[in-house]
């Protein structure tokens, strides 16, 4: 009699496991240069020390009012001659009294010198000391680029400026302070030995007169920009 065979029970053949493998993204994150962040008090001490620089190349005031130098021109030439020659020896003493007549008349419109020192304020806090890696300007509801930015001062400084009263005021001041600057300069006679000096100074590289530049380009050289 023949053997019966077993049943084949049902085999399951169950897929191999997917292999997963993971891979973990690093994100670098750019850290700011400690470097170009502006820092106000390097600023000012390097605007100070241009300053110095600058008031350096001043002369005497006692030479600048000594009436004994001062007298009529003989004619037009004349006067134009000696102012052209005293503008460049007093060059600096004529720069701070064009200053100084700037400073009393703002002195005497209160509202004219809180308006610049308001317009200055705005100028030192959204773009001259303002790091050039810095966030945006955000106001209003949106973003402000570096240009728009710029813009918006450039025309706030206009309106200020041409629109309003101060305008008027600061050139009135430097138009009084250049007058007397000019008219000292025509009527002072110039001393041909001081200007002998002052021909080796500028022939030497322009002694004061690049520090009274210097004075006024430093700042942007500080503003990151």
């Amino acid at each position: 009699m023949a053997a019966v065979s077993p049943p084949l029970l049902p085999v399951t053949v169950l897929p191999a496991a997917a292999t997963t493998t993971t891979t973990t993204a690093t994100i670098v994150l750019p850290v700011p240069d400690a470097s170009s962040a502006v820092d106000p008090r390097a600023y000012l001490a390097r605007l100070l020390d241009s300053a110095k620089r600058s008031l350096s190349g001043a002369r005497p005031w006692a030479e600048l009012l000594d009436r004994a130098a001062l007298s009529r021109p003989d004619s037009l030439a004349d006067a134009a001659a000696r102012a052209r020659k005293n503008l460049a020896y007093f060059r600096v003493n004529y720069a701070l009294l064009v200053a100084l007549s700037l400073a009393a008349s703002l002195l005497a419109h209160p509202f004219a010198l809180a308006a610049l020192a308001a317009l200055l304020a705005a100028w030192c806090v959204l773009y001259l000391l303002r790091p050039a890696d810095g966030a945006p300007l955000a106001a209003f509801g949106r973003t402000f680029s570096d240009r728009e930015t710029l813009g918006g001062l450039v025309a706030a400084s206009a309106f200020v400026v041409f629109l309003t009263s101060v305008g008027t005021i600061v050139f009135s001041a430097v138009a009084l302070g250049a007058a007397i600057a000019c008219a000292h300069g025509a009527f002072r006679v110039p001393e041909e030995q001081l200007f002998l000096d002052e021909g080796v100074q500028v022939a030497g590289g322009g002694g004061s007169s690049l520090d009274l530049l210097s004075f006024f380009t430093n700042a942007a050289g500080g503003g990151g920009r």
